[in-house]
């Protein structure tokens, strides 16, 4: 073996001891939270938005985007199934592209989509009650609200309704760096028009997004990429990019009930909907609260200074000394045989 593959060796175990040690709090954070899970249902294809239901554990809302019919399903994380198809009665959607949760427990299906880029001259939000009650199947008749937005029509797939003040908003979709956030009247009024007004600018193709449990956080996402936002007196105020998954076709977020998982969901038959762990300035208030009242909760002895965490960290401190002694002593040994 040369010198100069013994090095490269050298090298490539020590990546492999830090890779691995790095990766360790990593893996344990993601554990943490929700898991992601596969849609299991043949007559969904085109997954285009998803909302995390508060009344029943587990469960996922979510639709097609277009030439389905006017239903909404909900799925089962457990198992990837659907366990209840909800039909809008009197409805005939012409492009659905997302669903959100409101503060009253009614669920909001924006018809929003326009693929012509900005062509119809209104287009509609359908709201109604989520079921108490998950069984094969369910028929409502939603509220229906007509939607125009100051400026003009616009092509958009992202609703969202704020938690605690129940306003809608929508987030138009451009590819030319063009696109906003619009909000809509302090109330909707299903007897007439619904102006939206733009208060933000967005800088990217916006495919879905989705407001905090606590409301503090707003998250938008685009095919391959994701950024996170302050929502802070009616309008976000950008954080940055946050951690998003390779997809087929990356459609849809909403928050985990955690507060600080995001579940993203994609196109395709068996679409997956995958996890991701909110970090840093991202993590909404309130789930850095429940998380600090948990360490504090798992710490031992009466002063409570010892945790999971500092072992995990004790631990990866050893390892990595350890690592960098091998890295010390590989090359002593490798420029020692070099001089002989």
């Amino acid at each position: 073996m040369s010198v100069r593959m013994r090095g490269v060796r050298v090298g490539a175990a020590v990546a492999v001891v830090l890779g691995a040690m790095t990766a360790s709090p990593g893996v344990a954070a993601a554990a943490d939270g929700p898991e992601g899970f596969t849609i299991r249902d043949s007559r969904i294809t085109e997954s285009s938005g998803l909302a995390a239901s508060r009344a029943h554990k587990g469960v996922y809302w979510t639709h097609n985007d277009s030439d389905d019919g006017p239903y909404v399903y909900a799925v089962d994380s457990s198992t990837g199934k659907t366990v209840c198809r909800v039909t809008l009665q009197g409805i005939d959607p012409r492009d659905v592209e997302a669903i959100s949760l409101g503060p009253d427990g009614d669920l909001y299906v924006g018809d929003i989509g326009d693929n012509l880029d900005g062509t119809w001259p209104e287009v509609w939000i359908y709201r109604f009650p989520e079921p108490k009650e998950l069984r094969g199947e369910v028929t409502v008749t939603p509220t229906r609200y007509t939607v125009r937005y100051d400026g003009g029509p616009r092509n958009a797939e992202s609703l969202m309704v704020h938690p605690k003040t129940g306003r809608v908003y929508i987030a138009s979709k451009s590819a030319k760096g063009e696109g906003g956030v619009y909000a809509g009247p302090g109330k909707l009024d299903p007897n007439g028009v619904n102006t939206f007004s733009r208060v933000a600018k967005i800088d990217f193709e916006a495919t879905d997004g989705a407001f905090s449990p606590d409301g503090t956080r707003l998250v938008l996402r685009g095919y391959f990429s994701a950024y996170g936002y302050i929502w802070r007196n009616g309008k976000p105020e950008k954080i940055g990019s946050v951690p998003v998954p390779l997809q087929r076709q990356g459609e849809s977020v909403t928050f985990a009930n955690d507060g600080r998982t995001l579940m993203y969901g994609s196109e395709g038959t068996n679409s997956g909907v995958q996890p991701a762990r909110l970090e840093g300035e991202a993590v909404p208030p309130a789930a850095r609260e429940e998380d600090s009242a948990d360490s504090a909760s798992d710490g031992k002895g009466s002063g409570g200074d010892s945790s999971a965490d500092d072992d995990r960290n004790l631990a990866l401190g050893a390892g990595t000394f350890v690592a960098a002694l091998l890295v010390w002593f590989g090359l002593r040994r490798l420029f020692t045989r070099r001089r002989d």
